[in-house]
């Protein structure tokens, strides 16, 4: 994590320096608010800014907005006025630390306000698989293409690839490509000259010059515009760059993971994505299942997550049931880890007791993830399934078999060969065991009957 601290208090912030390098942060200091805006034009960029609250901390956020730089800010100071701390979150600060700053705080503050806690957590064997992969080519340059639904884990792989890559100590970029709207993607990427457009203040450096040396993510890269895409070709064919209102090409050294949630092969054939770009991006397909296909992750992420949120909001650590387990494998998770993620979040705030229990997993609604409304079709299916299975625990195989034969009967109307057939057994099985049942006492359906009655099967 890249932390930018701009301001001159003296002493305390040293020591948050130290606290922040400690936890993992590699820090850049700024004196004053045009010193930070030239250090995130310059491509060394920041994950998470802590400002001096003596500061303008609005013109500071009225700067980043005008740039389109986006990273949140966290205030700090040494007074108690409790108005300062107040004033810098009106301005668009995200949290206020008081100085001189407790390293537990800051650590925490890194974590939660920069996002940087990203697991990767599994066990099931289809996850275990696509990991394998990863790390068989985490060591090469190749350019990686990672594909599923949205919430799978994509940007968790990624950063996964990059930190066993030869490139770990080097910066790890992120671009939202449909999160940007596409006259401003170009400059985002490749970055800008002064006076290049309306708003281009100063010279900015791009996500390709910042990622030098390490790894950027194109994420949801299927959102790109088609005349961008030409442009990054060329980028990742002849690693170089051109501004925009650039005057010579800049040379760039990185390696590229690009995400999608989009069949990409068809969005070729219609084509909103060039295919000689997915054959420069897809050297290696990093492909993660649904988590509906990966059952054994659910309990596992979901203890992960418990845990996690436990701590965060200072509240017990509970084990989940048995019966809330059984709702979590169950349920289909459209929404991938992010839904179930948030689903045990609110199972931590809700739960009562011991344990977190079915009543505690709720939907966003507050209806009860197992008592939540399906379609008629599906309940009516699922409540047949769990009749039947509650119909067959507790009783032998033989009694099962038992039944299973004499139904199967009954449905063909006592044609032994038809029921033969249909129970894959030969006629000779089929009346050894009419037979038996007989012998037993029990109504067996005669040839040509739909009635039951007790006769003996002739050998």
């Amino acid at each position: 994590m890249r932390l930018l601290i701009v301001g001159t208090l003296k002493g305390q912030l040293t020591t948050a320096t130290k606290i922040a390098m400690d936890n993992g942060a590699s820090v850049t200091h700024a004196e004053a608010t045009e010193q930070a805006m030239a250090v995130l034009r310059s491509g060394k960029g920041a994950d998470l800014l802590l400002v001096d609250v003596a500061l303008d901390i609005r013109d500071l956020v009225m700067r980043l907005e005008a740039e389109h730089i986006h990273v949140p800010i966290v205030a700090c100071g040494i007074s108690n006025d409790a108005r300062a701390a107040v004033a810098a979150i009106h301005a668009g600060a995200k949290e206020y630390i008081p100085l001189p700053p407790d390293p537990e705080l800051i650590a925490a503050v890194l974590a939660a306000v920069a996002n940087d806690s990203r697991d990767l957590i599994y066990r099931d064997e289809a996850m275990g698989k696509v990991i394998k992969l990863a790390q068989q080519i985490a060591g090469s340059d190749a350019s990686v293409m990672i594909t599923g639904e949205s919430g799978t884990g994509k940007e968790v792989l990624a950063r996964y690839v990059h930190s066993r890559s030869g490139r770990a100590k080097r910066p790890f970029i992120s671009i939202n490509c449909a999160a940007i709207p596409e006259h401003l993607l170009e400059s985002e990427l490749f970055g800008h000259e002064k006076g290049a457009f309306t708003g281009a203040i100063a010279r900015r450096i791009g996500k390709f010059e910042e990622a030098t040396g390490g790894t950027l993510l194109l994420d949801e890269i299927s959102e790109m515009d088609v005349r961008l895409q030409s442009k990054l070709l060329r980028a990742i064919q002849e690693r170089v760059i051109d501004r925009v209102g650039g005057t010579k090409p800049v040379p760039v050294d990185i390696r590229i993971i690009a995400t999608s949630n989009r069949n990409l092969s068809e969005a070729v054939r219609e084509g909103t994505f060039r295919e000689d770009l997915l054959f420069r991006l897809n050297v290696v397909n990093l492909k993660i299942p649904p988590l509906r296909d990966r059952p054994a992750d659910i309990l596992e992420l979901a203890q992960h997550f418990a845990k996690k949120y436990a701590e965060a909001n200072g509240v017990p650590l509970r084990p989940i049931s048995a019966d809330a387990r059984r709702v979590l494998t169950s349920n289909r998770w459209q929404g991938n880890v992010r839904e179930l993620e948030n689903t045990i979040h609110r199972s931590v705030l809700m739960a009562q007791g011991d344990e977190i229990g079915p009543e505690a997993i709720l939907t966003p609604d507050g209806d009860r993830l197992d008592l939540a409304k399906t379609a008629p079709a599906v309940a009516h299916a699922t409540f047949a399934a769990e009749q039947v299975t509650r119909a067959l625990v507790g009783r032998t195989v033989a009694d099962v078999e038992r039944d299973l034969i004499l139904e199967t009967l009954k449905h063909c109307l006592g044609n032994r060969t038809h029921a033969a057939n249909i129970l894959g057994i030969s006629i000779r099985t089929l009346r050894n065991k009419l037979n038996e049942y007989a012998d037993g006492g029990i109504p067996i359906t005669p040839a040509g009957s739909g009635e039951h009655q007790r006769f003996v099967v002739a050998g």
